[in-house]
């Protein structure tokens, strides 16, 4: 077991004994519905190519262009996640940043991107002592292109109010879609070379295996 599905379960034990027993079973409900519908099928596979890009920074009036980026790595690493406010996300976007001096030394970049706003992104940077860019993909276009986005269902919206999640403040539109937490590699050619996309939030990449992958 790596330290991240060590970290993993020691969360999960803690929220089963935090949150009431009707909204564990929302969430549950609402992965199930996710795997039911087979969502993961539809995202972008290892050996297709994806889109170029050019997102906003947490670094103020900074843009990130994935065309200038491959002139300088040979590949980027696209991490997806969905929110500050998801605990799982903190610890893989933390669990990348100890882990930045290995990739980086393979002439990787690496990127998180979230349709979260970009003050709420910039709050996780901080608290987080991230060294690396967060990007924000307005709307999550970028996630729809790739064919990782999804709308929370009605019946587990309440839930996430009730804990002070309102999607629509912090991602700025009337929508309540996600991001599928994913992870892209990409090369020179955009051609993805290893991908990692799981509709239970609850699983994260291994960070060791993206590593062997680079």
């Amino acid at each position: 077991m790596t330290n991240l599905q060590k970290q993993i379960e020691n969360l999960n034990n803690t929220i089963g004994t935090q949150l009431p027993q009707e909204i564990l079973k929302a969430f549950a409900d609402s992965i199930a519905d996710l795997k039911a519908k087979g969502i993961e099928n539809y995202s972008f596979k290892e050996g297709r190519k994806i889109p170029s890009f050019c997102l906003k920074s947490t670094r103020k009036g900074i843009s990130i262009n994935s065309d200038d980026l491959l002139n300088n790595y040979d590949k980027i690493i696209l991490a997806f996640f969905r929110g500050n406010w998801c605990p799982y996300c903190n610890l893989e976007l933390k669990t990348l940043q100890n882990s930045l001096g290995q990739i980086e030394k393979k002439k990787v970049k690496l990127l998180a991107i979230s349709p979260q706003k970009p003050e709420y992104s910039t709050m996780m940077k901080e608290e987080n002592k991230l060294s690396y860019d967060i990007l924000f993909d307005e709307d999550n276009i970028f996630a729809k292109q790739l064919g990782i986005s999804f709308e929370l269902q009605d019946f587990v919206i309440p839930h996430y109010r009730q804990l002070g999640i309102n999607l629509r403040e912090f991602n700025g539109n009337d929508e309540n879609s996600l991001p599928i937490p994913a992870v892209f590699v990409i090369d020179k050619n955009y051609k993805i070379t290893y991908s990692f996309v799981d509709a239970n939030y609850m699983n994260r990449i291994n960070i060791d295996e993206l590593i062997k992958n680079l």
